[in-house]
């Protein structure tokens, strides 16, 4: 079965129309942990990551974000590319 990450910052490099996420990969951590870990701390190094409990999803945040036209589309040893993805709905 197909599944969609559904996401509504529509500055984020993987954002695209219908508020969906086109990265192949996201990870989702406790905002306590998220706010200690440098931006290169991605998907890609998940499975090293501690558990990282919640109490409510307000406590939570995604770390694959990456602003929409910004340097940071190769921070983690991955190109940060929607062409990779199908496509996007910006145009650059």
């Amino acid at each position: 079965m197909a599944q969609h990450i559904h996401c509504t910052v529509s500055n984020c490099h993987y954002y695209s129309s219908g508020n969906k996420c086109l990265a192949s990969e996201i990870v989702v951590v406790s905002d306590e942990f998220g706010y200690r870990q440098p931006d290169t701390q991605d998907a890609t190094q998940s499975a090293n990551f501690p558990e990282t409990p919640a109490n409510s999803c307000m406590e939570t945040c995604c770390k694959t974000f990456t602003h929409a036209g910004g340097d940071k589309t190769h921070v983690d040893g991955v190109t940060k590319s929607q062409a990779n993805f199908g496509g996007s709905n910006r145009t650059r």
